[in-house]
């Protein structure tokens, strides 16, 4: 298990294998984070399902091609210095999906 603090995300996050996945538990930093407010309105249980890119913008891009809102205009960093992006759940079935690609170097 590893864990770390995110600021720019507003969470602390651990992080645990499961065979060649990874289970990522969020914590949130404060009250005012979109975390909080997930668990606030809907409660404790899953609130995204991560996907990895060897290029994140590819997988923007493609996202845009089939009509997939984004969240943000650019990658954001997230933990373990990763590059993020989340997809509008209301362009996908109710379901938060980030797109995610490893820090290069």
């Amino acid at each position: 298990m590893s864990s770390e603090e995110v600021p720019e995300q507003g969470v602390k996050v651990a992080f645990f294998k499961l065979g060649e996945s990874m289970i990522e538990l969020l914590e949130p930093l404060n009250e005012n984070t979109p975390v909080a407010k997930f668990i606030e309105k809907r409660g404790e249980g899953v609130h995204h399902i991560a996907l990895g890119s060897s290029s994140i913008e590819s997988a923007r891009a493609q996202a845009i091609a089939n009509d997939i809102r984004l969240l943000s205009d650019a990658p954001k960093i997230g933990a373990g210095g990763k590059l993020i992006s989340f997809a509008h759940p209301k362009d996908t079935g109710g379901v938060l999906f980030e797109f995610t690609q490893k820090k290069e170097g």
